[in-house]
């Protein structure tokens, strides 16, 4: 008999997994239980403490619309910050960028290690590039660092769901936290869950983030395996609006990036701000 995997995802709902093979990391670090494994139809997959992060067959509509859409609306970004995305494929999008410098935050070293050695066809050498540098470290007490006032155009929160150790990446206070730490033009981007399931994740965090940023919104991406149709990616900025940009200057824009995608692209980046009625009621 096969060995399965399931992943209970929400109260009533859970999804299985069956695993090719044997698992090829099954072990306790000091914060999380992480799992490295294969699969038939979604390919090699990461999850913590039971809770799938990140898969690679469709890891792309998630990390490249996370990086890409931001940085093609601020127009000139040269260091990204990213709190968690131990998996490395965040930054590997964030360096397709010619100039653009990454540091990241993980907490758990372990997953840095597994994902070097499992998924390193994800993030494609990231972590050796010279533009990267990573803090094996809490964000939260990360930006408490003057240094990091005003240093970041662009923010990125990989952040799991709000259990656990990630609560405090929810707070009021980390939301101010991260707004001290980009630059006036500068934007930040989190990932909310899919509100099929989660409305009340992003109706708190939108009202959060009115509260904090002048700017702020939603778009969307569909990631088969975060199961729930559309996830919320919401954001946060003193100055720049997502979406204000004209769409043959966000073309012209990312002609000239030169970077090679899977999901993103000009016509997904407008299609992703336009939100479903339902959806738009949850974000106001």
């Amino acid at each position: 008999m096969a060995l399965t995997f399931a992943e209970v995802l929400h109260k009533g709902y859970a999804q299985t997994f069956e695993v090719k093979g044997e698992m090829l990391v099954d072990e306790r670090s000091e914060f999380q239980h992480i799992q490295v494994f294969d699969t038939p139809l979604n390919g090699r997959v990461m999850a913590l403490d039971g809770i799938v992060q990140i898969t690679d067959r469709d890891e792309a509509s998630y990390s490249e619309m996370l990086v890409h859409l931001p940085v093609m609306e601020i127009g000139a970004v040269k260091r990204v910050f990213i709190i968690g995305g131990g998996d490395g494929a965040v930054a590997e999008e964030a360096l397709k960028h010619p100039g653009v410098e990454v540091e990241m935050c993980e907490i758990d070293g372990r997953v840095v290690e597994a994902c070097k050695a499992h998924l390193g066809h994800v993030n494609n050498g990231a972590f050796d590039d010279p533009r990267f540098t990573l803090h094996l470290r809490d964000a939260f007490e990360f930006l408490k660092e003057p240094a990091t006032k005003g240093r970041f155009d662009l923010i990125v929160a990989d952040r799991p769901d709000p259990v656990g150790p990630a609560e405090v990446l929810f707070q009021t206070s980390f939301y101010e936290l991260v707004r001290d730490a980009l630059t006036d033009q500068g934007v930040v981007v989190f990932q909310n869950g899919t509100p099929f399931y989660q409305p009340e994740e992003l109706v708190d965090t939108m009202a959060q983030l009115r509260s904090v940023f002048p700017q702020s919104g939603c778009y969307l991406t569909v990631t088969p395996t975060y199961t729930g149709g559309f996830m919320a990616l919401t954001w946060g900025s003193r100055e720049t609006s997502l979406g204000s940009v004209a769409p043959d200057e966000i073309a012209r824009r990312w002609q000239a990036s030169g970077a090679v995608t899977d999901y993103y692209n000009p016509g997904i980046h407008f299609g992703a701000l336009a939100l479903p009625e339902w959806i738009r009621r949850l974000t106001v």
